[in-house]
């Protein structure tokens, strides 16, 4: 039987830290004299009061076993009300968002997915400009601690394949959450700092490398100019985002192992290997296609590459050029590259790496048994053998994330966006990375000009893609709901 006391018990001490959030926009608005300090000072009031209530009325609840059920059902409302409230200061500011679009917003930050439908930024204030980057940096740390402790219990997409022997129950997923989270945030603050510190070092003044090196980290996107990173026109600035994008989508408990000189332990994560040499493979054909082809220049088509092609793979959405203008082959294949994602355990989005190894080593399998139908082939991960939950978790994830990218691109065909349209956006969201392709959601362009059903549809396509699609899928079965 669900535990409500307990799941309204959690979601309201996080109503609470997301009202006292909303202190550090207010601040930054108010010392750049702004009027928005007072939607943040009213959001945060509701927040806080909203969340006291929760607590107070469900005490005693913490005290109950936590299963399965109550599991899926916390992330999956967590994440909806973080959307929820944090799009309250968007709705009550000088922006003039209606709901829909504040929630938007929201829903794009915590999701890191990166899309927005603000026309022109440079209008919003800077309490809002930080907000947008806390909710992608409150986000990517939910992401990293939801990978860690709660999908591997859970068995979600194959997760299971980091279940640490720790945690092989439900009842210990609070006290691992919260003994992973210290590690997490102290990682997480570190590679925040470190960014913050080179972006101001190498040109943008404080307040931009404060947001920008937030949504970096957090593999947002987000940024404080409507041009996005190209803005600064800075190729110090661009290689060092691109770094940390890389550096984010690395699994972040790799960082507790270099702290403990474990560095054998790191090469021999295949996981990683696999994920560099796609980015680095990626980057040298678009470099040479670009250079090729006399698009570019042989620096800036290593420039460019290089930052745009590791913004879309990991799921940031920085956008440095015009890759619509870069001809077919790019396009292509930043658009099957925003698929792919980073490492389980980062910040990233997408399919994830680890599943594509999984999928690979079936198929490979599969060959062998064909060649040999006498012999015995065992699969294998980051070498340790694969069980058959795993691989067949794996490959419900492909079946499910392309019958569901095929349902939202339908439907927002359905709405009268074009082809292109379309299916980029509906790639885009599910993937969470942030900008689509064509003119109407590029990388020049905003998702401001969506009717209100298309925008609902990317807001649902977005929780879908960051909650790995079974959580909030199985909410939905009748069975989910019975004792």
């Amino acid at each position: 039987m669900l535990h409500f006391k307990l799941i309204l018990n959690v979601l309201g001490i996080l109503l609470i830290a997301i009202g006292a959030l909303m202190i550090v926009p207010l601040l930054f608005d108010l010392v750049y004299q702004n009027s928005s300090w007072l939607s943040f000072l009213i959001s945060s009031m509701i927040s806080i009061s909203f969340g006291i209530a929760l607590f107070l009325s469900t005490r005693g609840g913490n005290k109950q076993r936590l299963i399965m059920q109550d599991a899926f059902l916390l992330t999956s409302s967590s994440w909806i009300l973080i959307a929820l409230f944090g799009c309250i200061p968007f709705f009550l500011s000088d922006s003039n968002m209606n709901f829909t679009d504040s929630f938007f917003e929201s829903i794009s930050g915590v999701t890191t997915t990166g899309s927005s439908v603000i026309q022109n930024i440079s209008d919003m204030s800077e309490g809002i400009l930080i907000w947008r980057a806390l909710l992608q940096w409150l986000g990517g740390v939910g992401i990293i601690v939801m990978a860690l402790s709660i999908l591997p219990v859970l068995q979600v997409g194959g997760m299971q394949v980091f279940r640490a022997e720790s945690s092989d129950t439900t009842e210990k997923i609070l006290p691992r959450t919260a003994q992973i989270s210290t590690a997490v945030i102290l990682i997480y603050c570190i590679l925040t700092f470190s960014c913050f510190v080179l972006y101001w070092i190498f040109g943008m003044n404080a307040f931009d490398s404060f947001a920008h090196s937030m949504t970096t980290i957090a593999t947002g996107g987000f940024s404080t100019k409507k041009t996005s990173i190209a803005f600064f026109d800075n190729a110090y600035i661009e290689y060092t985002s691109a770094i940390f994008m890389i550096l984010s989508s690395l699994p972040i408990l790799i960082y507790l192992k270099f702290s403990k000189k474990q560095f054998k332990s790191i090469l021999k994560d295949t996981q990683v290997r696999t994920f560099l040499i796609i980015v680095l493979t990626g980057v040298f054909f678009v470099v040479l296609y670009l250079w090729l082809n006399n698009i570019k220049s042989l620096n800036d088509s290593i420039r460019y590459g290089f930052v745009n092609v590791t913004s879309i793979i990991t799921g940031t959405g920085y956008t440095t050029d015009n890759y619509n203008l870069w001809g077919p082959f790019p396009i292509y294949l930043l658009f099957f590259g925003m698929f792919i994602g980073g490492c389980a355990g980062s910040t990233t989005c997408g399919i994830k790496v680890f599943r594509f190894q999984i999928l690979f080593e079936t198929f490979k399998n599969q060959i062998q048994k064909l060649l040999h139908p006498h012999g015995v082939f065992i699969p294998h991960y980051n070498h340790k053998k694969l069980e058959n939950d795993v691989t067949t978790s794996v490959m419900s994830f492909f079946f499910v994330f392309i019958l569901v990218f095929v349902a939202i691109t339908l439907l927002l065909s359905m709405t009268n966006l074009d082809f292109v349209t379309s299916l980029s956006a509906a790639a885009t969201s599910l993937a969470n990375v942030g900008p689509g392709l064509g003119s109407t959601i590029g990388p020049d362009s905003t998702f401001y000009s969506l009717s209100i059903s298309a925008k609902w549809i990317l807001i649902i396509s977005m929780l879908l893609g960051r909650l790995e699609l079974f959580t909030i899928l199985v909410l939905f079965l009748p069975a989910f709901w019975r004792k």
